[in-house]
């Protein structure tokens, strides 16, 4: 009158449902290893090992700038295809030296292979006071350009942006 049946019963390890449950865990450790390996062996680009010497830099790019704006330096350009004629002013400063040479920078935000740099020489004036600045280059591609305006002695530097092809005048500086 015994109606069991004759089950066999197998160890644990030879069931598949352990098995299965422990494989998601083991999963996550075995990711988890490789990341740690990844992290460890490749350097972060976005850390630099340097960051105090390189925090200095940026201060002392920020007083270029504030110098710029002390000495309430304006500066207006009309780009055309080969071209850009410029004029730059010191509202605040009556006895300005007009630099030499101008830097351009013309820098696109997303792709650095496009960024282009160049020279604006100090037209012929009476006094070589005026502030009128002239110079060759090529018009790059259309869109979204940021543009840094520095002296050759690397004193002052203007900073803004401008979308190309420019319709207009650029306009940099204390209004």
């Amino acid at each position: 009158m015994n109606n069991t049946k004759d089950l066999s019963v197998q160890p644990w390890y030879r069931q598949p449902w352990p098995w299965l449950l422990m494989l998601g865990p083991a999963v996550v450790v075995v990711a988890g290893i490789a990341t740690a390996w990844i992290a460890y062996s490749t350097s972060d680009g976005l850390v630099a090992e340097d960051y105090y010497k390189k925090g200095l830099v940026v201060d002392q790019v920020l007083a270029r700038s504030r110098e710029a704006k002390d000495l309430g330096l304006r500066f207006r350009a009309r780009f055309t295809a080969e071209a850009i004629d410029a004029a730059l002013s010191a509202t605040k400063h009556d006895n300005f030296a007009y630099p030499r040479r101008l830097m351009v920078t013309l820098s696109h935000p997303t792709r650095a292979g496009l960024d282009q740099q160049f020279v604006l020489e100090r037209a012929d004036d009476r006094d070589g006071r005026d502030g009128h600045y002239a110079g060759k280059f090529r018009l790059p591609a259309s869109g979204h350009w940021l543009v840094l305006i520095e002296d050759d002695a690397a004193s002052w530097r203007l900073l803004g942006n401008i979308i190309l092809p420019a319709n207009g005048e650029l306009a940099l500086g204390n209004d």
